[in-house]
C-alpha cells in the first residue's frame, strides 16, 4: 500500500488546528533567547557604518588617517571610494573597527570625506515638479473604456496615496562574523539562513585581496531573530564589510546599524499616489475604472501596484502608473509587496462611489463580486465581518453625524498568493524515544518552531514537549527564505513528508510483535496501536526501544509530486475599522478593528492569530502615523528615530478582533499568512474616517493637520 502523506483528517487531528503556546516565549520573556545583536564574542571588535551626509553627491576623496591615531582603532573597509555618486543620505561609505562600540564612534567621527554636493529630489506626490525624474512603467488598457463610461449611470473621481514607510525592525540589521581561519561564523538577523552563506562567499571572493570563498566555508547562525517583514533576505554591503574587517583584523567583528541608518536606508515601503475614475449602474454594478497612478521606492523607482484590486475582472480597464526616481533610501519586500497600496487606492475609490450611489459599500462590494476570483469565498468573509463589526447598527450614510466626536466605520477585502517555498527537513526517532526535526528554516518571530513542533508531534502522537525541533543553522538541510507568506507552507510539507516516513520505519519494527501489518498502525496518544484492534498496542518508549541502539532518519522534502495535497495558494480576506474622529483637533481614535481571514489548512491557531493581531497593530501605526518626512531643501530625512517616526502603543490600537477561517478550506491544505493581514487595514481605516466625516481625507498617514485641511475645504458643520 503506496504511503499517505495527507493531512489527518479533522476528527483524527490531536495538535493541529489548535492553540499552542509559542516554544520560544519563555526564552524570550526570560530574555535568555540570544540574538545576533546579543553575541558578545571573545575580543570582538565593533565596528560602525560612516554614511552620506547628502541625499545626492559625489566623492571626491576619504581620508581615515585622524580616525587611525583614535585609540582602540583596528580597521577600515571602503565600500563606496572616491568618485562614486551617492544617492541617499547614510548611503555607505566605509566600516570602521575598533576595540569598544564607543571608540568606532570615535573614530567614525574622526572621518574626512569630502563630497561634491548634486541637485536631490526626496519628494515625489507632486508628480509635475518632478521633472525628468519619472518613466511609464504601465500603460495598459483591457476592454472597451468608451463603451464603460456609456454604461455608466454614476462615476466618481479621486486622489488618493500613502507615504513611504519603513519596516521598523525590532533588531536592526546586522550580523557578528568571526572569521576562524579557513571558516567564517556568521551570526546574523536574516529572513534566509540557506541563502545568506552563498550572498556572503560570492561578495567576498569579489575582493581579489581575499581571492576565492566557497560557501561551503561560511556558516550561519539565526537561532532567534527580532523581525524582518521583508527587509532581510541579503547579506548587504555592511554584511560583506564586516566580514572583511574580521578577515583584515584576524578578530571577530559585530556590525549592526544604528537606528538613524535603519529607517534611512535598510528597507522601505513605496509611496503610492494617484487619480482614478471609477464608474457604475444605478444598481451598483461596475463598468469602467482608470487609474493614473506614481510612486517611488527611491533611486531605483518601483514596480506598480495590482490595479483595480480584487475586482480585477471589471470589464473596461485602463492603467498608467509612473515609476519616480528620487533620492532616498531604497525600496524593500514590505508584507505583501504592492498590495496595500491597490488595496487603499481601489476601496477607497469604490466606497466614495458607494456614496454618489448611496448605496452601503459592503452591499457594492458583493454586487461586484463576479469581478473577483472568489466570489463566494468574500462573500461569506463580509458577511462574518459585518457581523463582529455590527456593522448594520454603526455604519451610516457618510457624514451623518453631530458633534464633536464622529463615529465611522470602513471596509476592505485583500487577496494574497502564499505558495510555499522549497525545503528540505531530516527527521529522526531515536532508541531513546528522541524524535527531531532538522532544517535550516528561521523563525523571524512567528511561531515557525512551533509549526514544525506541531506537525511532528501530530504525525508521531506525541505532545510538543516531546519532540525537538533544530532549525537556525546552514549547516542543516536547506529550506528557502521567509519571505512572500512561504514559510509554513514549506516546512509543514518537508516535517511532514520526512516524519510519515520515518514512522513507516518505526512501524515496521514493532508490527511483527504486535501481530498486525504496517498499515493498520497508527500513532496516537505516545502509543503505535492496531487501527483494527487497539489493545494490541505498545508505548512510544518501548517501540523505540527496538531500534537496538539504531536510530531512524529520513528526508522530506517540499515540492514532492508523490508527497500527497499539503499545500496550496491563494487567500481571501476582509477587515472592518471602526473609529472616532475629534472634528476639532482632527485627532483619529481607533474603537475596533475586526479581520476576517482564510489560510487554508490552520496548524496553530494562536499562531495564526497572532500573525493576523500584529498585522493590523502595524496596520492602525502606518494609517494614522508612520511616514518618512523629509526635509525638500536639504534632503535629509527629519524623523530618522523613534522619538518622532512615530509607531502606535498598546493604547493606541483600539479593540481588535480576529476570526480565522477554519474547516471549509482545510482540504486546499496549508497556505501562508504572513502578508494578506497586513493589506488592509490603511484602506478600512480611511474608510471608517470618510464614514464619518462625510469627506475623504485622500491620503494617509491620516494625521491631524491632513483631517482639519479636509473638514475645511469639504466644508464639514
Amino acid at each position: 500500500m503506496a504511503v499517505n502523506y495527507d493531512w489527518p483528517a479533522a476528527g483524527d487531528r490531536s495538535l493541529i488546528g489548535k492553540r499552542h503556546p509559542r516554544l520560544d516565549g519563555p526564552a524570550k520573556s526570560r530574555g535568555s533567547a540570544k540574538y545576533s545583536y546579543d553575541r558578545n564574542l571573545d575580543g570582538m571588535l565593533v565596528a560602525i557604518l560612516v554614511g552620506s551626509k547628502y541625499p545626492h553627491a559625489r566623492i571626491l576623496g576619504i581620508d581615515t588617517a585622524a580616525a587611525e591615531k583614535v585609540p582602540g582603532f583596528r580597521g577600515v573597509q571602503i565600500i563606496n571610494g572616491k568618485d562614486t555618486e551617492l544617492q541617499w543620505e547614510h548611503q555607505e561609505i566605509l566600516a570602521i573597527a575598533a576595540d569598544t562600540e564607543e571608540a568606532a564612534r570615535d573614530c567614525a567621527a574622526a572621518v574626512q570625506i569630502h563630497y561634491e554636493v548634486l541637485p536631490h529630489l526626496v519628494k515625489e506626490e507632486d508628480v509635475k515638479n518632478v521633472g525628468n525624474r519619472v518613466k511609464p512603467a504601465v500603460d495598459k488598457t483591457d476592454g472597451d473604456m468608451d463603451a464603460g463610461w456609456a454604461a455608466a449611470e454614476v462615476t466618481h473621481e479621486g486622489y488618493y496615496g500613502l507615504a513611504t514607510i519603513t519596516h521598523c525592525c525590532l533588531e536592526p540589521h546586522g550580523q557578528v562574523i568571526d572569521w576562524q581561519g579557513d571558516k567564517i561564523v556568521v551570526y546574523a538577523s536574516t529572513q534566509a539562513v540557506s541563502r545568506l552563506g552563498p550572498d556572503l562567499a560570492k561578495g567576498l571572493s569579489e575582493d581579489e585581496a581575499i581571492g576565492d570563498v566557497k560557501p561551503s566555508q561560511v556558516q550561519i547562525y539565526t537561532p532567534m531573530m527580532g523581525g524582518g517583514f521583508g527587509s532581510k533576505f541579503n547579506i548587504d554591503t555592511w554584511g560583506i564589510a564586516c566580514g572583511k574587517l574580521s578577515k583584515k583584523t584576524g578578530k571577530p567583528v559585530k556590525l549592526m546599524l544604528e537606528r538613524d541608518q535603519e529607517i534611512a536606508m535598510a528597507g522601505g515601503r513605496p509611496s503610492d499616489y494617484g487619480n482614478v475614475k471609477v464608474g457604475a449602474k444605478k444598481d451598483g454594478t461596475l463598468t469602467a475604472f482608470d487609474a493614473e497612478t506614481w510612486s517611488t521606492g527611491g533611486v531605483g523607482g518601483r514596480g506598480s501596484p495590482p490595479l483595480p484590486y480584487i475586482f480585477q475582472d471589471i470589464p473596461n480597464r485602463k492603467i498608467r502608473h509612473l515609476s519616480v526616481s528620487t533620492n532616498t533610501g531604497p525600496a524593500r519586500a514590505w508584507r505583501a509587496p504592492n498590495h496595500p497600496q491597490a488595496a487603499l487606492i481601489t476601496m477607497s475609490a469604490i466606497t466614495d462611489l458607494a456614496a454618489k450611489l448611496k448605496m452601503d459599500p459592503i452591499e457594492l462590494y458583493k454586487k461586484n463580486l463576479g469581478f473577483t476570483p472568489r466570489a463566494d469565498v468574500y462573500r461569506d468573509e463580509l458577511d462574518k465581518a459585518a457581523e463582529l463589526a455590527d456593522w448594520k447598527s454603526n455604519y451610516h450614510t457618510p457624514g451623518d453625524g453631530k458633534g464633536v466626536i464622529r463615529r465611522g466605520v470602513g471596509v476592505s477585502m485583500h487577496t494574497w498568493g502564499g505558495r510555499p517555498h522549497d525545503s528540505q527537513c531530516q527527521v529522526t526517532i531515536g532508541p531513546d524515544g528522541s524524535t527531531a526535526a532538522t532544517l535550516a528554516s528561521q523563525d523571524l518571530g512567528v511561531g515557525t518552531r512551533t509549526v514544525i513542533a506541531v506537525v511532528l508531534g501530530e504525525t508521531f502522537g506525541l505532545p510538543i514537549d516531546a519532540v525537538d525541533v533544530n532549525i537556525g543553522d546552514s549547516s542543516y538541510p536547506p529550506s528557502g527564505a521567509s519571505g512572500g507568506s512561504t514559510t509554513v507552507g514549506g516546512v509543514s510539507a518537508s516535517v511532514r513528508r520526512a516524519a510519515v516516513k520515518a514512522l513507516e520505519k518505526l512501524k515496521e519494527k514493532v508490527a511483527p510483535g504486535l501481530g498486525v501489518g504496517v498499515d493498520d498502525i497508527v500513532a496516537k496518544d505516545g502509543r503505535l496501536m492496531s487501527k483494527s484492534d487497539s489493545s494490541k498496542s505498545i508505548s512510544w518508549a518501548d517501540a523505540c526501544k527496538k531500534l537496538s541502539g539504531t536510530t531512524i532518519s529520513e528526508a522530506g522534502q517540499q515540492p514532492d509530486r508523490n508527497g500527497g495535497k499539503l499545500n496550496d495558494s491563494g487567500v481571501g480576506g476582509v477587515q472592518i475599522a471602526d473609529v472616532s474622529v475629534d472634528v476639532e483637533t482632527g485627532i483619529v481614535t481607533m474603537n475596533k478593528m475586526v479581520a476576517v481571514q482564510d489560510c487554508g489548512l490552520i496548524i496553530c491557531l494562536q499562531e495564526a492569530e497572532s500573525q493576523v493581531y500584529g498585522a493590523l497593530i502595524m496596520g492602525v501605526a502606518w494609517a494614522l502615523w508612520e511616514e518618512r518626512v523629509f526635509d525638500e531643501l536639504s534632503g535629509r530625512i527629519l524623523n530618522a528615530d523613534m522619538e518622532f517616526y512615530k509607531l502606535g502603543g498598546i493604547a493606541d490600537v483600539g479593540e481588535l478582533v480576529v476570526h480565522m477561517v477554519q474547516g471549509p478550506y482545510d482540504d486546499r491544505g496549508v497556505i501562508g499568512l504572513g502578508e494578506p493581514p497586513a493589506i488592509s487595514p490603511g484602506a478600512a481605516i480611511s474608510n471608517a474616517v470618510h464614514n464619518a466625516l462625510g469627506v475623504r481625507v485622500p491620503t494617509v498617514p491620516l494625521t491631524p493637520d491632513k483631517v482639519l485641511a479636509a473638514i475645511e475645504k469639504g466644508g464639514v458643520a
